[in-house]
């Protein structure tokens, strides 16, 4: 199963489109957000997303109650740990505790965001992502991930 990673969208609802054409170009089956989606209204993007979705809080969630009522079950509280096909992830916004999740060996995968800085790294058998700013505001290079979870193989994608 092929899966896309975005985080920090911040209402940046241009590329958050860019964002998902790109993944219904790769057969992206289901989208995961790192949080700071911004605003409720980033839904309306989203809602046309044929695959699935999950998705948590990040720090600049404000309207969390309206944010929840509109994309539904699909977004929850950090960390939330999951399964996905037969992989285990867990997903954070902060980067404070991802080493010591991934040490932990209870993962397959840990995905975090916050930073805007895209990154692929492994600690011991765990693959960890962050796809960077899909907004593009901090680092002035908006990207998202793609990981394939069959081979666990992981690589970022700008978004132009």
């Amino acid at each position: 199963m092929l899966i896309g990673i975005m985080s920090d969208t911040h209402d940046h609802l241009d590329n958050m489109r860019k964002a998902c054409a790109l993944f219904a170009a790769q057969n992206v089956q289901h989208i995961l957000h790192a949080g700071d989606f911004a605003s409720p209204f980033t839904y309306r993007v989203l809602k046309d997303f044929q695959g699935g979705f999950t998705a948590i809080f990040g720090n600049n969630d404000g309207d969390r109650v309206l944010i929840k009522q509109m994309y539904g079950d699909s977004v929850h509280a950090q960390p939330y740990a999951f399964t996905l096909g037969d992989r285990r992830i867990v997903m954070m916004h902060e980067h404070h505790v991802v080493d010591a999740l991934a040490a932990s060996g209870m993962y397959d995968l840990v995905v975090y965001g916050h930073t805007h800085e895209a990154v692929i790294k492994r600690v011991g058998g765990t693959l960890v992502v962050n796809p960077g700013e899909v907004c593009g505001w901090l680092h002035g290079k908006p990207s998202v991930a793609l990981v394939d979870l069959a081979t666990m193989q992981a690589e970022i994608k700008p978004i132009v």
